[in-house]
C-alpha cells in the first residue's frame, strides 16, 4: 500500500513470495481471477476470468487481525490498537500476577514456538505463566496442559482482558496452551482468544438483527467477542476449516458463513516459512474446487484477507499491504474488475446489500456492478 512503509513494510508482496515457490499450484484461484487483480504481476493471468475480483485497501489504521476482521465488517478504525514492543508495564504484571495468584514470565515480544523452549522447562517446574506479546495488539499467555488445566488457562485470559482497557486495550488476550516435555513442547488446538469487543455494530449484528444465520468458522467468533454470531464452530487447521465449510455449503441456511482460515499467517507467515505457505494455498485450492461444487444457486462467495503476511521479509509481523477480493456464484457475472476499492468495509455493504439487510455500517456496496 502507499503507506507501507509507515508500519515498516515496504516492499512487502505476500502472493509473490508465495507464487514463486515450486510448492505454489493453484488452478482453482487463478481461473477465478486472482492473478487479473489490479497491481498483481507475480503469476500467469488468465483469459476469462469466472469471478469479479478488487483489489482492497485497508483505511483503518493497522494491521493486525482485529482491525482488519472489523473492517471487513465495516468498521474503519482510525487509531492503532496498543502494542507494546518493550513488553507490557509492570502495573499490568503486577496486577495479573495478582489476580491469577501466579508469578510470570518472559513479558517481551517472542517467537509463540521459542518461547516454549526458552521458558517452558521453568513454567513446568515453577507453574509461572509465559506471558509475551508480538508485534501485534496481543496479551499472549502459555502453559502446560498438564500444569495448568485448559479451563483455568481461560479464566486467566478473561482477567487479563478485565485489566487490559483503554490504553491497555490489546485486540486479543490468547490462551495459547501445549503439551509435551522438554525439548519437545507442542502448542494444541485448544487456543482460545479473548477479543476486544467492535466498537459499533458489524454486519453481524445487522444480519442477527434482521433474522439471518450468521454462521462463524474459525476465530471469527473469538475476533467478535461472540457478537453477532448465531452459531459458532471452532476448528483445528485449514482443512478441518474448509471441511467444516463444505458441510454447511451442503445444507441450506439463509445468511453469512463467515470463515477464518488461521494457519496461512499463525503456521507459516509468522514463522517464515514460504515453502509451507505455499503448499498451504495449493491445498486450500484444490479444498476450492470440491466447495466449488456444493454451491447452490442462490450462493454467493467471497475470498479476501485482513492483512499480509509476507513470509520472505525478515519481519515475523503481519504486513501492510492491499488484499485480494473475488466474488462468485451464480448470481454474479464474471470477468468484472472492480479495480482497488478505498477499504475493506466495502465488503460487508455489498453483504448487507444481497441479503437485503439495511446498511448502517460503513463502505459503499459494489453489488450493482458484479450483479447478473
Amino acid at each position: 500500500m502507499p503507506d507501507s512503509a509507515k508500519y515498516g513494510d515496504a516492499g512487502s508482496n505476500t502472493l509473490a513470495a508465495i507464487a514463486a515457490a515450486k510448492e505454489f499450484d493453484t488452478p482453482n484461484l487463478q481461473k477465478l481471477g486472482l492473478f487479473n487483480i489490479e497491481g498483481v504481476n507475480c503469476y500467469e493471468k488468465t483469459a476469462n476470468p469466472a469471478a469479479s475480483f478488487a483489489r482492497m485497501r485497508e483505511k483503518s489504521d493497522g494491521k493486525d487481525t482485529t482491525i482488519g476482521h472489523w473492517e471487513i465488517a465495516g468498521i474503519i478504525s482510525p487509531k492503532p490498537l496498543p502494542v507494546f514492543p518493550e513488553g507490557f508495564p509492570s502495573e499490568v504484571i503486577e496486577k495479573f500476577e495478582k489476580a491469577t495468584g501466579r508469578k510470570t514470565l518472559c513479558n517481551k515480544p517472542y517467537s509463540g514456538t521459542q518461547v516454549l523452549l526458552d521458558y517452558g522447562k521453568e513454567h513446568v517446574e515453577t507453574g509461572a505463566l509465559i506471558v509475551y506479546t508480538s508485534a501485534d495488539s496481543v496479551f499472549q499467555v502459555a502453559a502446560h496442559e498438564e500444569v495448568v488445566p485448559v479451563p483455568e488457562l481461560y479464566r486467566y485470559c478473561d482477567i487479563a482482558r478485565e485489566i487490559m482497557q483503554g490504553d491497555y486495550g490489546v485486540g486479543r488476550i490468547i490462551a495459547r496452551p501445549f503439551i509435551g516435555t522438554y525439548p519437545d513442547y507442542k502448542r494444541t488446538a485448544n487456543r482460545h482468544d479473548v477479543s476486544l469487543p467492535p466498537p459499533s455494530e458489524t454486519m453481524l449484528d445487522l444480519l442477527a438483527k434482521a433474522g439471518k444465520d450468521t454462521i462463524a468458522i474459525g476465530k471469527i467468533y473469538d475476533i467478535f467477542d461472540g457478537k453477532g454470531v448465531s452459531e459458532k464452530q471452532k476448528t483445528k487447521d485449514n482443512v478441518d476449516g474448509m471441511e467444516k465449510t463444505m458441510a454447511v455449503a451442503d445444507k441450506d441456511f439463509n445468511g453469512l458463513c463467515f470463515v477464518n482460515l488461521v494457519d496461512f499467517d499463525m503456521v507459516y507467515g509468522h514463522r517464515n516459512n514460504v515453502p509451507g505457505y505455499a503448499n498451504a494455498a495449493t491445498v486450500f485450492d484444490r479444498q476450492l474446487g470440491e466447495f466449488m461444487k456444493l454451491l447452490k444457486k442462490d450462493d454467493v462467495v467471497i475470498i479476501t484477507a485482513d492483512h499480509g503476511c509476507d513470509p520472505a521479509t525478515p519481519s515475523t509481523d503481519h504486513s501492510r499491504e492491499h488484499t485480494p477480493m473475488i466474488i462468485f456464484g451464480d448470481p454474479i457475472k464474471s470477468g468484472v474488475d472492480l479495480k482497488t476499492r478505498d477499504t475493506f468495509a466495502d465488503i460487508a455493504a455489498t453483504i448487507l446489500d444481497y441479503l437485503e439487510v439495511p446498511s448502517t455500517v460503513a463502505g459503499s456496496s459494489f453489488l450493482n456492478d458484479v450483479l447478473k
